[in-house]
Parts: structure tokens; C-alpha cells; sequence
């Protein structure tokens, strides 16, 4: 397994994704210029990779839709087996 593609830019990525309602597609998310500069520059990757609408959050894309639910998936059994030891 090729652990150097797991940066910490790639987790604070998958963090943005994790905010996300995946219930609703009506319901958006706003970094505001205030967060933590990771955070900000997360969204403004994950807008530039076509998953988010605007730099700073908006709506989740078709693809981004996708990309989040697989990040909520597996954010959920980890945290599942974590509590299930």
C-alpha cells in the first residue's frame, strides 16, 4: 500500500467532505475566511477537483455527492469497529 498519497491535505480534505448533508441537496456548507487555514485551502481544492460549487464551499457536485458519501461511509464502520473493540 502506498502510504505517501495519505498527506494531511488529503485528510482535510475528506474532513470538508464529512461536514456535508447528504440527506439533501438543497443544504450547502460555508468555510468562512475564518477557519483554519487548512480548512480553507481544503475547500479550495476540492472546488478546483469539480467535487464543491464555489472556493469556499457550496453545494456538493454530482461527483462530490459521490466522493462524500463514500468519506461518510468509511468515516462511519471506522468509527463503528473503533466502539465495536
Amino acid at each position: 500500500m502506498l502510504t505517501s498519497h495519505y498527506s494531511p491535505e488529503l485528510f482535510e480534505e475528506i474532513k470538508i467532505l464529512g461536514l456535508f448533508n447528504l440527506s439533501t441537496t438543497q443544504e450547502g456548507i460555508k468555510v468562512h475566511s475564518t477557519a483554519a487555514p487548512e480548512a480553507i485551502e481544503a475547500a479550495r481544492r476540492l472546488y478546483e477537483k469539480g467535487l464543491i460549487t464555489k472556493d469556499d464551499g457550496g453545494y456538493l457536485t454530482t461527483l462530490g455527492h459521490e466522493a462524500a458519501q463514500h468519506a461518510q461511509d468509511l468515516l462511519t464502520i471506522l468509527v463503528s469497529e473503533r466502539l465495536a473493540s
